[in-house]
């Protein structure tokens, strides 16, 4: 049986079930999405999505208020995506994502659990250059190749 990365396992049970519930949505949506994908800029993406155009979506997590307010990177993943969304369990304090500084403006806003997601509110869509989006769209497959071919030979998955 082919093992895949163990995505969140360093992180709080509810991060998992959030993370599930999203990529359930987005698959529902037509999206694929891969957890904790590296970024260009050294960062790392909880959830990035690609959609049958090309579309690149970045979904970050927050299972609570002091994970949120302590985040102050976040800005560094819009420019390697055209759509970007927060994803929070059921009963989180949504006011917060009214504020400026959480771009109510561009960013969409989900509420997830590990069977589902809600879409509070959609994301802008601000396309990305060309460029940029023929090497992260380029990146995403081969991070996903490279996934996969991980799951039948292990020594094989150095860069997932």
């Amino acid at each position: 049986m082919a093992t895949l990365p163990d995505c969140f396992a360093d992180a709080p049970l509810a991060a998992a079930d959030v993370a599930r519930g999203v990529a359930r949505l987005l698959w529902q949506q037509d999206l694929v999405a891969m957890c904790e994908v590296p970024l260009g800029n050294n960062r790392r993406a909880d959830l990035m999505a690609l959609d049958a155009k090309g579309c690149i979506t970045i979904v970050e997590i927050k299972v609570s208020r002091a994970d949120l307010r302590g985040d102050g990177k976040w800005p560094e993943y819009l420019d390697y995506c055209d759509r970007f969304l927060w994803a929070v369990p059921a009963g989180f304090a949504l006011e917060p994502f009214e504020e400026p500084h959480f771009r109510p403006d561009i960013a969409g806003l989900l509420v997830a659990d590990r069977y589902g997601a809600e879409t509070l509110r959609e994301p802008a869509h601000r396309p990305m250059p060309p460029a940029r989006r023929r090497t992260e769209t380029l990146r995403f497959a081969r991070r996903a190749a490279q996934r996969l071919l991980g799951g039948l030979d292990p020594n094989l998955s150095g860069l997932s």
